[in-house]
């Protein structure tokens, strides 16, 4: 029980603030808060029984800063695609890409190599068990995250919704270069780098938002054509 409690508290307070509760908050915005819960549940669920039994041998053939990395450049990525956009507004289409499975998969991603994830193989470590840590650094999570979700809803319901998708992807876009900085070797941090990376970004961020213009003004002809 003390494990589960420490666990809990800790993870509650790590998680305040974090990104993946930001995650959470943007993700209500978009879908309905019951999906984003269950994606974030069943995403902590996989990552934290991962972290408390695998998590301390990872580094023997793996080193966590590419684990690192690899979610920081993943971030960039999400929130690229979250400019663009497709069918993830779309619950109907959840045949090909439903946003049960767009959830779990950035949280499970967002969750490699943060601070909870190393924090959850820290406690298990300490208390050398695997069950009560695992169930208390889970429902910190849920905690947490619940409270990003309630305000993620009420937002979205004052918010127009390309302010909130402008919102949440330079969120992820802010995390994964933050991400990098932190995670890259130092020398490779240099100002040279670090105005190319943003310049790279930038650029991509204007690209990647004329194509979902240009879709979204494809989508616009589609349906006047069929009212028609």
């Amino acid at each position: 029980m003390v494990a589960f409690i420490t666990s809990l508290a800790f993870v509650v307070l790590a998680e305040m603030g974090d990104k993946t509760q930001l995650l959470a908050m943007a993700f209500a915005t978009r879908f309905r808060w019951q999906t984003v819960m269950w994606g974030v549940f069943v995403a902590t669920v996989l990552n934290h029984l991962f972290a408390v039994i695998v998590g301390n041998y990872i580094t023997q053939f793996m080193p966590m800063s590419y684990v690192q990395i690899a979610a920081a450049a993943s971030f960039i990525v999400f929130g690229l695609w979250t400019i663009r956009g497709d069918e993830l507004a779309g619950e109907e289409k959840a045949n090909h890409r439903s946003p049960f499975w767009t959830v779990a998969i950035a949280f499970f991603i967002a969750e490699m190599g943060d601070k909870t994830q190393l924090a959850t193989i820290a406690l298990a470590a300490q208390f050398n068990t695997v069950l009560p840590v695992w169930m208390g650094t889970t429902a910190g999570m849920m905690v947490a995250d619940g409270i990003g979700i309630i305000v993620g809803i009420v937002l979205g319901k004052r918010i127009p919704e390309r302010t909130v998708k402008w919102v949440a992807a330079l969120i992820f876009i802010a995390f994964g270069l933050i991400g990098l900085y932190e995670y890259l070797p130092k020398e490779y941090i240099t100002t040279p780098a670090i105005i190319g990376a943003l310049a790279a970004t930038g650029i991509a961020i204007y690209l990647v938002s004329r194509m979902g213009q240009g879709k979204e003004s494809e989508d616009e002809a589609s349906a006047n054509t069929e009212e028609a």
